[in-house]
This record gives structure tokens, sequence and C-alpha cells, in this order.
């Protein structure tokens, strides 16, 4: 009997595209599979330096994105009430005209009255420039509500923050600590990096008070009360403190610990570090006894020094933070209730972490010589590796807490050595070589400067000469000092509001405002859709652009539709979020591996033909022309400055073709292209540790392009910047806060790490902490619209520790009523055992409102799916002095998320679907299919 032939190795494809993922910010090197001209299958990169062929569900599940029934289709112009969802199709020519006769008018009288916010677009480098030559103040991205305290602070005192800008030396540490990790950061590479810890038998740590993810295959879970990481890392600093187990020599050569402060309390610069005359922070020589500048060659700075003037002793930074963190106020018996711990349990944790640093040191036998001269024969590490993101960021204490967790990690000498954090170029980059924020809006001209960057003092601060502020979302202005990221969940509450100022039109990309982006995000939808006494819109223009047919789309007035990241050019480049590891410099591209199937166009391309239509600087040549064709041309051919652009590789010299700098080359994509869509610049051997301080880094940055001039800086273990807020609010200086927020910067602007409890409401009303995490399988909205990512989370219930569980008589698959100071929800709850036994948490943005992305009415993510936001505002509970307090860190402004306190009860008549729930929206694209099925032959 004849047997059938079978092809047991059937061809994945005819031809595969090698560029860039983009289903989660690690930005995978991946393969795309090509069949007859279509996407057949996507897989990892193995000659990628960020993934190294791995791939995640969400890389694979890629297919599903590009094929989306989702898609947008076509420019679209409301023709129903704002929120109905009712558009009509239009030509991308009258798109762009309705977009220009609403944007010119403005940039020629009042440019402020844009406000241009963008969601996780990836080229904020682009869109910030495009913002500035505009000339409004009004621009920044998702960071202010996701993770600008973790980056704020590692910038303040180290140069340099985790995940984009550093990571763990996976190869030398014995010891990883996590703080506040969620799945979706990074993911590829720390799996990656745990895996060869395990393999090499280090030890994993987890302190997050919910064990998922990487805490579940930690060796230790530390289940601690969300909020209180700021007083476990102090406890912690306590302890070694009190052991004398800290790195002395790195202490004293590396940062300003040795710097001497001002201690003088009647002098107008009391705080501040002693200088020259040339401005240079004095230390104490050991070896000569006398004062000198920090960097001076060949000194030893004395961390004990100290200097006698006028009958006042002035002594070091070392000094002050012995003095304030062995006070007993910071033991663990004083603490660690509040954190849901023992004594006994922080103790042990100080106690591995300082085995780990100082009882088996990594040396690695490489010379080099440091910024003062002196020249050290071997590299010598603490192999105490940590590693932290929004869990501990997006509270209202978290600025001081990442500064904690920093102070820490120095004190171990675990930054930049062997062993411990290391930086990924163009970082390390101290605030101070940062730019300064800018905002003075000028009639038809450009902003004279970047908008975001990092406060030296009040006089940084984004304040008219009224002391008003200048940026719709009170960013840079005495609320909330150093925003570097801006207040994006504050710009809709705040037009809405007229506070500080009414704007004509908000432009947003790829941020899904009218759900999962914000709070309150009932309020948000009623505050887009709500009128004057005139009928009409308070926030009277709204232009979207996304790919796909979110939430945010029935609230605009004008739809600019995006590819997908498989139909578009994007640079991921060392001027913004590269793809850099600590071992070299790399920067990436997206290009077109697929033709797009309908009118869509890519938004950065959009936003250049606006800008040459508006004939805005940089984007028009002389005659008035535009001088890019599209955002390709551009990324080829800008310089941000001599030599510099947004790509560093294949660029053009007097000898050919180089990397770093170097002049505009034609065909520098298409050597991406053919390098597998990205591009490495590796460190020298000698530069690959220590780069703050090391002479061979700071030479091969200079080189490279990644700065102009060599560089070196201590880390600040205490901030003089924000001891200058602290004096403005003491009564001195020009620059003055208003009355009721002096005790605010006072109290919480400390040049010294402090921890204080968040506002969250009463414990007694509320006693319950809940969260919400970003799951492993999705990316913000994306995924759970994903045909196969929805098998993986189709709908979440509310997690609770087995204590609640049975205090309230709670099954699996019961409903309970969770209600916050805000609002209410009523939602399906599920026992969860390895959680702090007071804390309740869901996953994030899996809840859908019906009639969006192409879902079906009765799908289990418009059901049984649901948002914690409902529970959380973008405001305080009023204080009763008539001001609107933002619920954000006083600091940096970042959105305090995870303050949330709740109280819970079983509902005894189970909803049909969880509450609160939302009329339908009319989608512009439908529904999709029951199936999701194409075919591509060979």
């Amino acid at each position: 009997m004849a047997q059938p032939r079978v092809e047991t190795s059937p061809r994945v494809s005819d031809e595969v595209r090698k560029t860039t993922c983009y289903m989660c910010a690690c930005r995978c090197g991946i393969n795309v599979h090509m069949k007859d001209g279509k996407v057949a299958y996507i897989e990892g990169n193995r000659d990628h330096p960020v993934n190294k062929g791995v791939l995640c569900a969400k890389g694979s599940a890629g297919i599903m994105q590009h094929n989306a029934p989702s898609r947008l289709r076509a420019p679209l112009k409301r023709v129903g009430p704002r929120g109905s969802g009712r558009f009509e199709e239009i030509s991308w020519d009258e798109a762009l005209d309705t977009a220009v006769g609403w944007l010119k008018p403005l940039r020629e009288t009042a440019p402020e009255k844009l406000a241009f916010f963008t969601g996780r677009d990836q080229s904020q480098s682009f869109t910030g420039w495009w913002a500035q030559a505009y000339g409004t103040p009004n621009f920044a991205a998702h960071g202010g509500f996701c993770s600008v305290n973790m980056a704020t602070a590692g910038i303040y005192t180290m140069g340099g923050a985790f995940w984009e800008f550093g990571a763990p030396d996976w190869e030398h540490a014995k010891l990883f600590l996590l703080f506040g990790v969620a799945e979706d950061h990074d993911s590829n590479p720390i799996k990656m990096g745990i895996g060869r810890l395990k393999e090499r038998g280090a030890k994993v740590i987890g302190v997050n008070p919910i064990r998922s993810g990487y805490n579940a295959v930690a060796d230790d879970w530390i289940g601690i009360t969300p909020g209180t990481d700021g007083l476990l890392i102090l406890s912690l600093v306590h302890c070694l403190l009190k052991a004398g187990r800290i790195d002395l020599d790195y202490l004293a050569r590396f940062t300003n610990a040795p710097v001497l402060l001002g201690c003088d309390p009647k002098s107008p610069d009391h705080g501040l570090f002693l200088r020259d005359v040339d401005g240079k922070p004095q230390v104490i020589d050991r070896a000569t006894g006398k004062q000198v500048a920090w960097d001076t060659p060949g000194i030893m700075p004395d961390l004990t020094g100290h200097a006698r003037r006028a009958g006042v002793t002035h002594t070091s930074v070392m000094h002050h933070i012995a003095e304030h963190y062995l006070d007993p106020q910071y033991a663990p018996e004083a603490v660690a209730d509040r954190c849901g711990l023992t004594p006994e349990r922080i103790r042990a944790l100080a106690a591995e972490l300082a085995r780990a640093a100082f009882d088996d040191p990594v040396v690695i036998d490489r010379p080099w010589t440091d910024f003062r001269g002196d020249r050290h024969d071997r590299m010598v590490g603490r192999p105490v590796a940590i590693h932290a993101m929004r869990g501990i960021s997006a509270h209202a204490n978290g600025f001081q807490t990442c500064r904690a967790l920093h102070i820490l990690q120095i004190l171990l000498g675990a930054v930049e050595t062997p062993g411990g954090m290391r930086f990924k170029p163009p970082y390390p980059k101290p605030a101070e070589a940062h730019p300064r924020p800018h905002a003075r809006a000028r009639p038809g001209q450009p902003l004279n400067g970047p908008h975001l960057g990092y406060p030296q003092g009040p006089e940084d601060l984004a304040l008219s000469d009224d002391g008003l502020p200048l940026r719709i979302d009170k960013a840079f202005t005495w609320e909330n000092p150093v925003s570097a990221h801006g207040l994006m969940h504050m710009v809709i509450s705040n037009a809405h509001a007229g506070d500080p100022y009414r704007i004509d039109t908000l432009f947003l990309y790829m941020a899904n405002m009218a759900w999962n982006s914000s709070m309150n995000t009932a309020g948000v939808m009623e505050m887009l859709t709500d009128t004057d006494e005139n009928g009409d819109y308070k926030i009277p223009r709204i232009i979207y652009s996304d790919a796909y047919s979110s939430e945010m789309v029935a609230y605009a007035d004008l739809i600019l539709p995006d590819t997908t990241y498989l139909e578009r050019h994007d640079c991921i480049s060392l001027l913004d979020r590269p793809i850099s590891e600590p071992e070299a410099a790399a920067d990436a591209i997206r290009w077109p591996v697929v033709e797009p199937d309908r009118d869509v166009r890519g938004f950065q391309s959009v936003l250049l033909d606006l800008g040459a239509r508006l004939g805005l600087p940089g984007m028009i040549d002389e005659d008035g022309a535009p001088k890019y064709a599209d955002y390709a041309d551009y990324i080829q051919n800008h310089e941000r400055r001599p030599g510099v652009g947004p790509l560093a590789g294949w660029r053009m010299s007097d000898t050919g073709l180089t990397h770093g700098r170097g002049s505009p080359n034609a065909a520098q994509i298409d050597s991406y292209i053919a390098n597998g869509g990205f591009c490495t610049l590796h460190i020298p051997e000698e530069a690959q540790y220590f780069k703050p301080w090391n002479r061979a880094y700071q030479d091969w940055a200079v080189t490279t392009g990644l700065c102009d001039t060599a560089a070196p800086y201590l880390f600040q273990l205490y901030v003089e910047p924000l001891r200058r807020f602290q004096r403005a609010a003491e009564g001195r200086g020009d620059q003055q806060p208003p009355d009721h927020l002096r005790d605010q910067i006072k109290g919480k602007l400390t040049p010294l790490p402090l921890w204080y409890a968040p506002d969250a409401g009463s414990p007694d009303t509320y006693p319950v902490h809940a969260l919400t995490q970003r799951p492993m399988a999705m990316y913000h909205s994306w995924g759970s619209q994903n045909a196969w990512l929805r098998q993986v989370h189709g709908h979440n219930p509310m997690y609770l520790p087995s204590r609640l569980m049975q205090e309230h008589g709670l099954h699996d698959g019961d409903w309970a009523r969770i209600t916050s100071p805000h609002g209410e929800i009523t939602v399906p709850v599920m026992e969860m055992a390895a959680l702090n036994p007071n804390t309740i948490w869901t996953w994030n943005a899996i809840g859908k409102r019906k009639g969006a992305w192409a879902l079906k009415p009765g799908a289990p993510e418009a059901t049984k799916g649901f948002l914690l936001n409902h529970l959380i505002h973008e405001l305080l509970p009023p204080k009763g002095d008539g001001l609107r307090w933002s619920n954000s860190d006083p600091v940096t402004g970042q959105a305090a998320w995870f303050d949330l306190r709740v109280r819970l009860e079983k509902a005894e008549a189970p909803p049909e679907e969880s509450r609160p729930a939302f009329d339908a929206v009319t989608s512009p694209v439908g529904q999709g299919p029951d199936q999701l099925t194409w075919q591509s032959k060979t």
C-alpha cells in the first residue's frame, strides 16, 4: 500500500528580513520570515546584542499584532459627539490641512496652547525636537506616570539609572537583589541573566509584595509592605554603617562623601559645598591635610576631613551620612513592623549583602588609570548587583526611595565595579551635563532649548515672572521641582480645569489616556467630553495618532493613523533610548519589512510633513521646501550637532565609513539592514568598568561622539541641588516658593535620602494596599487584543492573600466590592498565597471598553476584565485649602499609582460583568472575524 509523502521539514519562508521588535520596550532583534510577501513567522536574531536569539511570547506574537483587525485604516474626522466613536474617513491632504489649520494660528499667537504629549513611542529625541521647533513648552512623554523617580534619582545620584541606563554584571555578580521589578521591562535580558546567575550558583533575592515572575524564581522572596522599600533600605544602610561594612576606598576616591559642607547655620551657604574661587567642591587631602579641589591630581581625599573657619567646623558629607543613618530610628527593630518584616530578616539581608560584597570580591587583572592620574593594577569589584523598577518608583516617596537604593549600592562600592551594576552608553552622564528645562513660549518662534532637563536650583524652574507655571502639567514648579519627565497624568485634568491656563489643542501619540494610561479613568472620559456654558468642549480640539482602534480614538476630533512596527522606519538612537550594553554602545533601526495595505503613514514622517507645512525651523530649507522627504531621510541626514546624528553607525569620514562621529551617509540605513538592523561600538577592555572616573572610557566617549569633552565626576551621595531648593523654602534667595509649599520643600527635598509615609488615605478606613502590574505577556494596551496573547490573559482576577480570602469568606471565582477614597469596582477574585498579607493586586491593561480594539461586545476583556485605575485619582483628596494637589511625588511629580489603599467586601449578588461598566463605543474599524486566519504559500 502506497504511503503518503509527508514533508517533515517544510520551508518556513522564502526570505528573512531582520529588524527590531516593538512588542515591548526591550527592543530585541528579530528575524521576520516572509512567504509570498507576507509575514509567516517571527523568531529571535541570534546575532543581536540584546536578546541573542531569545524571544518571548510577546515577540513571537508580533505576527498577530501586525495583522490585528483593530488596525486603523485611514485618516478619520469625527462626525458624532466626542466619545461616540463616530467618524468618517478622509484623505491625508484633508487631515493634514485640518491639522495645519488648527496649529498654524496657535503657533503665530500662543504656541503654549498646543499640548503635545506622547506615549511609549521610543522616539522622544525626535518628537521633542519637533515640539521645540513649534515653540510650545507643553511636551513630554509617558515617563511621568511610569518611572521618572527611578531615572531622576539615578541621574542626580550616579549619572545613570537602571534598565535602559544600566544593567547587572551578569558574569561576575554573586548576589542579585531585585526591588519592585515587574515582568514587562527588559524581560529577555533579565531572564537570560538570571539563568546565568543560577548556572554559576549566585543567589537571587526578590523584594516585592507580589511573588510572580522574577520573584517566583528567586532563591529568597521578601514580601514587603508596599511603599516601605525606602525604610527597609535605610535600615540596611544603618546596619552596614554600624558594622563598618562599607567600601571606604571607593567612597573616598569616587564619591562626594569626602566633600566638605558649609555647617554655619547663619551662613547663606549653609548646607552647600565649600568651594574654591573656581567653584570646585573642596576636600581634605589625607597626605597633606590641606583643603584642595576634589579633582586635584595625586590626592587621596579624607572621608573624615574637616575645616575650621571663623569658629565653625565644616565637616564632610560622610560625617553627615554617619550621623544621620546611625540614628536608632533606622534600626531594624524600629522599622520592621511598618515594612511587614522581622528585625531578624532585615539584619540577615544586611549580612548577606556584606558577605557578598566584602568576603569574596571580584578581582580582574586589568590595569586602568583614573581621572586624577592614579594607575590601578587591577579592577576590584563588589559582586552585589541590584536592579529595580516601577514597583519602588510609583509612590509619593519614590524619588527618595530610589535615592536610598543608590546610596546603598554606592556604600557597598557596587556601581561600575566588577560584579555590580554597570552603565550603558551614553551613560554615565551626571545631572549637570544634561540640559536645564526651557519653557518660555514666544509667538512664531521656537523654544530656546529642550523642554525637559535637570534643574540645579530654583533659577531653573519653569515659572513666569509672576511665579505662575509655564507648562500645562505644572512640571518644574515648586509643586514638583525636578520633574524631569513631565506629568503626563495631569495634562487632561489641568487643561479641563484651566489650571494654570486653557489650551486649544491636545495632540497625543500612542497614549491611551481615555483608558488604562489615566488615573481616574471615568473622570478623564468626562473631562474629554465636558462642555462650557456655550456648549463648546473645554478642551476644544484633540488630535490623536495610533496604529489601533484604542479607547482613546473615540475621544479625538482628528485621527492620524500610524503603521504597525513592521511597516515603518524607527530609530533607536544613542540620542534617546538605545540598545546599548555595558560593554558597548549600540543603536538600531526598524524598517518596513512589509508595506502597509491600508492608507496609513508612520507618525514620525507625518510630523515632518506637518512641520514643513507649518514652516518650522529645521524642517524646511532656505526656499521653504521640505528639508526631509520622510523619517528615513531625517534619520540619515539630520545632525544634532556636527558629526553626530540619530544613528552612530556607518557614517562618513575623510577615510571612508566610520562609527561614532562622522558626516551623514545616504546609504546608512542600508548598512544597518545588511547588519541585521543594529550597530555595535565596543568599548575597549580597559574602559569597561569605573566609567565615570576611567580616563580610557572618557576618551573613548569623546571619540565616539557621546560627549564633546572628557567630564569625570563624583557620585552624589549628597545632592546639592535639592539643598538649594530647601534654602529657598527657608527664605534665602530671589526665587521663593509659595508659603503653602515651604514645609513640603523643606521636608521632602532633603539632600540625603529620607523615608516618609505616602498620603494614601486612612489605614483604619482603607486598610488594604492595592497594586497593579503589567504581565510578561502584555505590553501597554496592545497585548490583550492580540489573537495569540489573549489566550494567555483573556481576563484578570483580583488576587487576594489567603488571610483576606478567609476573613471575607471568599473562594476562587467569587466577586468582591473594592472601594477606595475615590471610587468602587466589583470584580472576580482569586486566592494567592505568595503575596504580602495586606496587599491585593491585579494585572494591568487587560480590561477593555466595549467597542474598542475590534473586540466583540462579549469579549472576556470587556466583561470580566477590569482596570484598577477606576480607584485611583490624579488628585489627592481635598485638604480644605481650595488647592488641587496632584497625586504625585512632590519632588519629581511621578504619578503615585502604588499608594492606593482600599477596603473590600464580598459581593453577595455577583454582577453579570465587572463594574463599573461603560456603554460600547462605535468602532471605526468594526469587529474582528471569529477566526483570524490567512495563508501564505511558497
